[in-house]
């Protein structure tokens, strides 16, 4: 079965809490690793993570126990954890600056107040260390997650001229972006089997974008995934804003997946 598949909305009216993995795809469905191949219906949240500190929002305000015990309560069996690509190919900021620098850089001195009350261990460790712990917990609690890659440059997103919208824009050269894909697919191989998919990237944009492009890049950035963890579903997204995947009607995204 092929692991790679398109999807534009997240939030689905159904929810298993036990399933074999990996997941994978037959035809257009999300099936588990079981005997019978049971279909798999993803309903997630979104939980940012791609903002100027880097850091899951809301960890200053509650234990990420208790996070991850509501995600479930509420019923959604899946989170959208967003990260922006520099953690994973810059190591100067995501390997050394901890939480607690991360905060104080922007000058959010309640918020390490509440680290220090609400999630006192994560507050001292190196953001991508930080991330690994969120994605960690919500394991614990049988809560699957999307990888999704949703900028570059740690920030607010969205717009067509903000550097990060397409390939060749300042903030988004095509190379470091492979890089930064196969870090983060290979540092969760293995390790996290609740970690079932990665979105490539998020609202492809801006006056750069072009179709050529995207078969291009869609291409090599899926490749690269599946090389180092072939276990996890490879999303995309199409382009002005993730609002038109009309071209692949006639044209399909063709891979070269090794080891299916």
């Amino acid at each position: 079965m092929e692991k790679f598949f398109f999807i534009s909305v997240f939030l689905l009216p159904y929810v298993i809490t036990t399933f074999a993995f990996p997941l994978s795809t037959d035809s257009r469905w999300i099936v588990d690793d079981g005997n019978k191949g049971r279909r798999v219906k993803l309903t997630c949240v979104n939980w940012p993570s791609h903002l100027e500190t880097t850091v899951a929002e809301g960890l200053s305000k509650q234990p990420l126990d208790l996070i991850a015990e509501k995600i479930v309560s509420m019923g959604f069996n899946c989170v959208r954890l967003t990260w922006p690509l520099y953690l994973a190919t810059d190591e100067s900021f995501s390997d050394i600056m901890t939480v607690r620098q991360s905060l104080r850089k922007f000058r959010l001195f309640e918020d390490v107040s509440g680290f220090q009350t609400h999630n006192p261990t994560i507050l001292d460790l190196p953001l991508i260390k930080a991330f690994q712990e969120v994605v960690s917990c919500l394991g614990k609690h049988r809560v699957m997650v999307i990888l999704d890659n949703h900028i570059s440059q740690p920030g607010w997103c969205c717009s067509d001229n903000d550097g990060n919208g397409f390939f060749g824009d300042k903030h988004l050269n095509p190379q470091v972006w492979i890089k930064g894909l196969k870090k983060m697919a290979s540092m969760f191989a293995n390790v996290s089997s609740n970690v079932v998919g990665m979105c490539l990237r998020n609202e492809l944009r801006g006056p750069k974008q072009n179709i050529k492009d995207w078969y291009t890049y869609m291409r090599k950035g899926a490749e690269a995934v599946h090389s180092v963890n072939p276990d996890v579903l490879v999303i995309v997204s199409g382009l002005n804003y993730a609002t038109d995947l009309s071209f692949s009607e006639t044209d399909l995204l063709k891979l070269v997946l090794r080891g299916n």
